[in-house]
């Protein structure tokens, strides 16, 4: 630490200091001032962007029947509301018998989910699809993707059905033992009761 004999020196210390280093202090404060405002105009921009798609979402979900406008809006928003927009679009296409489709808007969610939570959810779905569509391999390998957890149980009662379509019946015993054991809804449990029976039959 330098010791100044007057307040001369030290003012001098000041200005060579502020000469040396003045330019590097400017850039640094612009720069933090900058980052600073861009960080919040891009949080602005984010929540500008969300309100935005959620009134949109509401619209289209309002007019579902619309497909070809809720295909626009799915292509349009890469985020939950676009990922939600294609699970509606798929259970209208599942209950008009168009499974085809259907696949396509699960396997768009698939891919977009940002969603831990939602993506088993997701390939439930798909499964039931790729069930419906004989695609029994492709069903059991996205049953595979959901593990331990709160879907489970139903994981493993889809993995029964298959496996039952493809004629693996002590593998669709385990497969529904295993979802039975899982402490599923009451619902479900009598279900998989009733499936376990039948194949005793």
């Amino acid at each position: 630490m330098e010791i100044y004999n007057n307040e001369d020196e030290q003012l001098d210390a000041v200005r060579n200091f502020f000469r040396e280093n003045g330019k590097a202090i400017v850039v640094g404060v612009v720069l933090g001032i900058g980052g600073l405002f861009g960080w919040r105009y891009w949080q602005s921009h984010q929540h500008t962007n969300l309100t935005t798609a959620s009134v949109s979402f509401d619209n289209a979900m309002l007019q579902s029947e619309n497909t070809a406008g809720l295909e626009a809006f799915i292509q349009a928003n890469d985020n939950t509301y676009g990922v939600f927009g294609a699970l509606k679009l798929a259970q209208d296409l599942v209950e008009k018998g168009d499974f085809a489709k259907a696949k396509q808007q699960l396997q768009w969610a698939q891919t977009h989910t940002k969603d831990d939570n939602l993506l088993p959810a997701i390939n439930l779905r798909l499964a039931r699809v790729q069930l419906q569509e004989k695609q029994f391999d492709d069903a059991l390998k996205t049953l595979d993707a959901v593990q331990k957890g709160g879907w489970f149980a139903q994981a493993q009662a889809i993995r029964g059905d298959v496996l039952v379509a493809k004629g693996d019946t002590k593998g669709a015993r385990d497969a529904y033992t295993q979802a039975f054991e899982d402490n599923p809804s009451p619902v479900l449990k009598e279900l998989l009761r009733i499936k376990l029976n039948n194949l005793a039959a």
